[in-house]
């Protein structure tokens, strides 16, 4: 169930004037505060990103500031207002019951082919085969989670570097460090760049540096 006192905050996105982190926040903020520096410094190259997945926001910033958010609002009409909440169907607890009698869990009975081996051995284990198939399924969801989330911050981390980063000394290797997960040499490969895209970067790819043997298959039972 989602916390009502606590909801999903909106995305955020963070822009870059060169090498420089001009600011970060609620893509309204961002789009207005880079329209400001725009007019203050037309020649200078200025890159908006969302800030977790390093997809790059183009948009128009000419004319006023109610025009330009006018235009972000037609482009982008739920950035600025918080995620909507989950919705009840996707709870495990809020599916609808049949009846009096099981499950209180709110389960959904549906038809398993297994091999004779596979029955065999669920039903030994303790609480029979529907306790053990709903652990295995629950472990199984715990450790695809996390390659899941080690893969799409190796893919944000590697966006903003090629986009940032692309002709920075020491790129290649450290693009190299990052997919092996190599966290002391991605990081003394990034030092002398930028500060505020080695820092931006290294927050990008906490993830994706964990050591590869973090979550390991070992963990989950055998049949």
């Amino acid at each position: 169930m989602t916390d009502v006192a606590n909801p999903v905050p909106p995305p955020d996105f963070i822009a870059f004037e060169g090498p420089r982190c001009l600011a970060r926040g609620p893509l309204a903020y961002v789009a207005l505060q880079v329209k400001a520096a725009t007019e203050a410094r037309p020649l200078a190259r200025f890159m908006v990103f969302k800030a977790l997945s390093s997809e790059i926001i183009d948009f128009d910033h000419r004319g006023s500031a109610d025009e330009v958010l006018a235009r972000l609002a037609l482009a982008h009409p739920h950035v600025d207002a918080p995620a909507a909440a989950t919705d009840a169907s996707t709870d495990d607890s809020a599916v609808p019951r049949s009846g009096p009698g099981r499950p209180k869990m709110g389960v959904v009975a549906r038809e398993v082919t297994l091999l004779p081996r596979h029955w065999a051995w669920l039903a030994s284990q303790p609480g029979g085969a529907s306790v053990a198939l709903r652990k295995l399924v629950e472990q199984a969801r715990k450790y695809s989670h996390v390659h899941d989330q080690r893969r799409l911050s190796q893919e944000a981390s590697y966006r903003f570097m090629s986009a940032m980063a692309g002709s920075l000394d020491g790129f290649e290797e450290a693009a190299r460090a990052l997919f092996v997960a190599d966290r002391p040499r991605f990081e003394a490969l990034i030092a002398p760049w930028p500060t505020d895209i080695q820092a931006h970067l290294q927050e990008l790819a906490q993830t994706a540096l964990m050591p590869a043997d973090a979550t390991s298959t070992s963990e989950l039972p055998h049949a």
